[in-house]
């Protein structure tokens, strides 16, 4: 993307453009140092990691951390933190591929993404020089790890309604409360601690483990992601020195939701990489399972399956890539050596935090629609923990809680486009609206077309009647979501194939395969939700001409999808796994 065009990419603005005019990054087009990094962390994961799989998830602290030392030692801990303190650097794209090969194992990859991300980049965007001297080159080289502690028993989603308190004596400051559901406690060397200063001021402050009065639990029972670590974090008049306090008095909100925003879109990326090992040994089993005298990958309603299972990857490396190349672009606008560098950073990243929730949803939701077809493939030996496809339909629920619920995020992401489109600088919401339909040429182009017409005329009406107080009704807000949600996933998988097929990529006929299953099936949701939508907005026969106007819309003329997935699960078993993968 050039500098000077993606200076128009707003966030939410993908809503405001002729279909596929935007530019867009795409897994085809990494550098060569990025690939050779993911290579460098895929060797790492088959030869390290995997072949320790069931010694992770049986809680081996000590051997999580040497794994995390080993990491450290290639680099990939440091990835993010600026050369300056031990770093690398490196872009969020080269992140996102790193990620895509440690989801393979879903318990070290929930460690890893703690430390590496909401763990440590705290410190890096909003630590002052000296405790990022002294903290960023341990995280970096996994001497020390790193948890981030912002839950509390009483205070999830509303994750700001903490209770924990810091009272500030004789130059230290007093903690006391509880964290709850702690990823990496029980052996992190840092702690990241959200409390509210004199019970009202939320802030940020660093905590390390031999700090007088602070202790863990015992390690939570849970469904999934067995082999990390996950404790209640006890504060008990904990004491540390003053400098401790993180990016200054009453800055937790802040400090809180912008990594979020960071952990959303990796998630994203991860579930993407966890999709391509479920399919992975799910193209296999399907192969070696016979039934009625032929394997089951030659049954119709298992070729979809494992047609659905690629496609979501297709669209979820596409979607995830979009977001991290709006990113990069904006990141590489700031720089390090000014005195703002961190906010200027942050600030960056804050302007997608619509696309992250985005992906974050999505990419969950993705994955856990794998993981049921994974089971439901291997028939009754899936319900088995003896075979693989139990393990990760209990490891990747968590993924729809982890970092705000899927339901917080689809609120946020419909309250931050409506924001957007509010006041004398807003997206044009309700001029988009009303604008006569200009339909591309091109079949995929015009459904993405059509989709954001009919989502934009029932949104802006949403907004004209009831103007913020829409977001007080969730389904409706949901439902506005939801659109949005399947317009930019659909979008980006387009632009990826169609880029592809003017490159001449081996795999182009694959990839539109792919693009055309995910648009023809998003447009008839995208569809469904606008009508539903109308029905919270108006009724009789106000809402009879509102449905009929949506109907006299154009449609994109269908497409005998049982051929395009014959087509795209034939590919699958001819190459045994996903094969449109630079790495």
């Amino acid at each position: 993307m050039a500098q000077e065009e993606s200076q128009l990419v707003r966030g939410g603005s993908f809503m405001f453009h002729p279909a596929g005019t935007l530019p867009q990054a795409t897994p085809e087009e990494n550098s060569e140092e990025a690939l050779a990094i993911a290579e460098a962390a895929r060797d790492f994961v088959n030869g390290e990691i995997l072949p320790r799989d069931e010694e992770i998830d049986h809680l081996d602290l000590e051997l999580t951390r040497d794994l995390l030392a080993k990491a450290g030692d290639l680099g990939i801990l440091g990835m993010e933190i600026p050369e300056a303190y031990g770093g690398l650097d490196l872009d969020k794209k080269t992140a996102l591929l790193v990620l895509e090969q440690m989801a393979k194992q879903a318990s070290f990859s929930t460690s890893y993404t703690a430390h590496t991300s909401i763990g440590t980049m705290p410190i890096v965007y909003f630590g002052s020089p000296e405790q990022k001297a002294k903290y960023l080159p341990k995280l970096a080289t996994g001497e020390w790890c790193a948890a981030y502690a912002l839950t509390e028993a009483g205070s999830g989603s509303d994750a700001l309604g903490a209770k924990a308190t810091a009272v500030l004596q004789d130059g230290h400051w007093v903690l006391n409360g509880t964290k709850a559901w702690i990823t990496n406690a029980g052996f992190a060397d840092v702690f990241v601690i959200f409390a509210k200063i004199n019970g009202s001021h939320l802030s940020a402050f660093i905590v390390e483990k031999t700090d007088p009065g602070i202790s863990t639990g015992a390690e939570e029972k849970k469904m999934g992601i067995k082999g990390s670590s996950t404790r209640t974090v006890i504060l008990e008049n904990c004491t540390i020195p003053e400098d401790r306090l993180l990016g200054g008095k009453g800055k937790g909100a802040r400090i809180a939701l912008g990594i979020l925003n960071v952990g959303r879109f990796k998630l994203g990326a991860s579930s993407v990489g966890a999709g391509k090992r479920v399919l992975e040994y799910t193209l296999r089993y399907a192969q070696e399972r016979t039934q009625f005298g032929k394997p089951l990958n030659a049954f119709g309603l298992i070729q979809q399956k494992l047609a659905n299972m690629a496609m979501r990857i297709f669209v979820g490396e596409a979607m995830s890539f979009r977001t991290i190349g709006y990113l990069d672009e904006a990141l590489a606008r700031t720089s390090w050596e000014r005195e703002t560098g961190g906010a200027d950073k942050m600030k960056a990243i804050d302007e997608y935090a619509m696309e992250a929730s985005m992906s974050k949803v999505w990419g969950s939701e993705a994955l856990f629609a794998t993981a049921d077809d994974a089971v439901q493939s291997f028939g009754g030996a899936g319900f088995s923990a003896e075979y693989p496809p139990e393990k990760i339909y209990r490891d990747c629920r968590i993924n729809r809680i982890f970092e705000g619920t899927n339901e917080i995020n689809r609120l946020l992401i419909a309250q931050t486009f409506l924001k957007r489109c509010s006041g004398v600088d807003g997206l044009p919401l309700a001029a988009a609206a009303s604008e006569p339909l200009d339909l591309p040429k091109d079949d995929l182009l015009r459904t993405v077309a059509l989709s954001k017409a009919r989502a934009l005329k029932v949104i802006a009406l949403a907004q004209g009647l009831h103007g913020p107080k829409i977001l007080d009704n969730q389904e409706a807000a949901a439902r506005i979501a939801n659109m949005l949600l399947e317009i930019y996933a659909m979008e980006a998988a387009v632009v990826r194939a169609q880029k592809m097929a003017a490159a001449g990529h081996r795999w182009s006929a694959l990839a539109l395969d792919l693009a055309t299953a995910y648009a023809q099936e998003a447009w008839n949701r995208v569809q469904a939700e606008a009508r539903m939508l109308a029905a919270e907005l108006a009724s009789d026969t106000v809402l009879d001409a509102l449905v009929a106007d949506l109907l006299a819309m154009q449609a994109p003329a269908p497409v005998a999808l049982s051929a395009v997935r014959q087509r795209i699960a034939q590919a699958l078993v001819e190459q045994g796994r996903y094969p449109i993968s630079a790495v």
